[in-house]
């Protein structure tokens, strides 16, 4: 197993996607002061699962996202994936390339995957155990670290041997089902000391349940006679439904004859409504009959006087040429 692979974006000073590739042969990162070698180290070291900003060199972990220039404006990420060469499968995962990373937020929220899987961080630390390779293991040594290794307490060196032997996961395992057990040994001792507490409580429980017993069976009968008095309730109230059904069917049988009667009375109304305006129509004709008449009578009597008058002018005339004719006569003789 080999680091293939280190991918950087937004972490410490590395404000842009940068791609570490270490082919065989490649045993070191080189350059000059500032140029960030060291945060290449802390890299791999966080995106293993370092939760202490101390060992990343800051005050807090939101150190670790890329602050910002005069020229560049801060990011809210940093992003760290590291690729392993596993082919030789000494991590116990079913790949021969393993890809680990890690996304922390300004807000404090941290994302971990393996192989593009979301997983928790205890996931990370599991697939690491006895491999050397953690956040705490003795494949990432810094400054001044073996040095402390060597003036430490013989149980922190015995760790560092414990991790270089592979069994470091036997003894969390072991530690782990000691805690469990002990854990099993106290809820054992608590379900004793409830035993004898209920013991002691017994003999008035029996009476608590003998009140409740009579307490169940008066809420029994209570039962019953609530649905007794409910069947009788809507036995009633059928009754009650079905004679009103009967009232307004006998209603709505009477109002339907009364609609009928108004139909009738209705359809006579308009028919001597319509008599009527017939006559009246009638009458106008009449009337109009009456007065065109009328009127034919007056001009007729105005027409019989006019030729009374001519008859009268003509019988004054005859009697005049009568006159002349006898006074021209008289003449003659």
């Amino acid at each position: 197993m080999y680091l293939k692979s280190i991918e950087v974006y937004g972490f410490k000073s590395f404000a842009n996607k940068i791609t570490f590739e270490f082919q065989h042969g490649i045993t070191g990162i080189v350059g000059p002061n500032g140029s960030g070698k060291s945060n290449v180290a802390d890299a791999v070291r966080w995106v293993l699962g370092e939760q202490s900003a101390k060992q990343l060199r800051g005050a807090k972990m939101e150190d670790v996202i890329f602050s910002g220039t005069e020229s560049r404006k801060p990011l809210g990420s940093a992003y760290v994936a590291i690729t392993l060469d596993n082919s030789d499968h000494c991590l116990p995962i079913a790949y021969d390339e393993v890809t680990v990373a890690r996304r922390v937020y300004r807000s404090g929220e941290s994302e971990y995957s393996i192989n593009g899987t979301s997983c928790r961080l205890k996931d990370i630390t599991n697939l690491f155990l006895d491999t050397g390779i953690g956040k705490e293991g003795y494949s990432i040594i810094g400054q001044g670290q073996i040095d402390k290794i060597l003036s430490g307490k013989p149980e922190e060196r015995r760790e560092l041997f414990d991790e270089a032997a592979g069994i470091v996961k036997y003894k969390k395992n072991k530690a782990t089902s000691e805690k469990a057990l002990e854990s099993e040994r106290q809820n054992l001792y608590r379900v004793n000391d409830i035993l004898k507490e209920l013991e002691s409580q017994l003999e008035p429980l029996l009476k608590q349940s003998e009140k409740a017993k009579q307490y169940l069976s008066c809420k029994e009968q209570q039962k019953e006679l609530d649905l007794s008095l409910f069947l009788l309730e809507m036995k009633r109230l059928k009754e009650e439904k079905e004679q009103f059904l009967e009232k307004r069917k006998i209603n709505e049988e009477e109002i339907k004859g009364v609609r009928c009667k108004y139909e009738e009375i209705k359809k006579e109304y308009e028919q001597l409504e319509q008599s009527l305006e017939e006559n009246y129509k009638k009458s106008e004709e009449i009337q109009q009959t009456i007065q065109s008449t009328e009127l034919k009578r007056e001009k007729m009597e105005g027409e019989i006087k006019v030729l009374k008058e001519q008859i009268n002018t003509v019988k004054n005339d005859e009697l005049h040429l009568e006159e002349n004719t006898l006074r021209i006569e008289q003449q003659l003789e």
